[in-house]
């Protein structure tokens, strides 16, 4: 048999806190993780809704539930099945979200990328296929993928800020694990700003308010 492929159009879903206009001072895009769904995933975020913020928080396109055939549904980015075309969907998808909102707010707004857990990849992938513009990029419990080569970005991501937020108790997050950062600042000459935080695979409100005045009070 054939592989074939059509695009066709679809209704992506997704969530804000704040309120759009000339006031933002920072645009969050921010991506969850594996089976969450947007507006769980919000509620984490809202510590740091304090109105001069507008948080965007887009829902992954698959959707499954999450024991057996009935009861809570959770949202995925990508599987390993087809993965391409999800790459390729999410990165279009993202890319028409933020320019959206970007054409409602201030020139000068600051833009922060923060991915949580599969979110992490989701925002690697687009950033480095599409060059959106952006000032922080937030990698929080999450490692960036290394299949990627990220030298043939450096010219792009040299004026931007990128952190890595992670707790040494979180069981995805091992120390093998964490050594692929370092292969890939090595490999690629890249460099993350790396803060941790006493929790597990979470984002736990301090640490997060902590992020955020950083963003803040560090230059584009």
């Amino acid at each position: 048999m054939e592989h074939h492929t059509l695009t066709v159009s679809r209704t992506a879903h997704y969530y804000i806190l704040g309120t759009p206009g000339g006031h933002v001072r920072q645009l969050w895009l921010a991506c969850h993780g594996y089976a969450q769904m947007a507006t769980e995933f919000l509620e984490h975020l809202r510590p740091i809704d304090d109105g001069s913020r507008l948080l965007v928080a887009p829902e992954g396109l698959n959707y499954f539930y999450k024991k057996g055939f009935d009861g809570p549904v959770g949202a995925n980015w990508m599987t390993r099945y087809q993965r391409e075309a999800a790459i390729a969907d999410n990165g279009a998808y993202l890319e028409a979200l933020l320019h959206r909102y970007l054409a409602a707010l201030s020139p000068d707004v600051r833009i922060v990328l923060f991915g949580f857990s599969q979110g992490v990849a989701t925002l690697c992938r687009w950033i480095t296929r599409y060059h959106p513009p952006f000032h922080d990029l937030i990698l929080w419990a999450g490692l960036p993928p290394e299949d990627i080569d990220y030298r043939e970005h450096l010219d792009y991501l040299a004026e931007r800020n990128l952190y890595l937020y992670f707790s040494p108790d979180d069981p995805f997050i091992t120390a093998e694990r964490r050594e692929q950062v370092a292969r890939i600042e090595a490999r690629d000459r890249l460099f993350f700003y790396k803060k941790t935080y006493s929790g597990a695979h979470d984002i736990p409100a301090l640490a997060l308010l902590a992020a955020a005045d950083a963003v803040a009070g560090r230059r584009p």
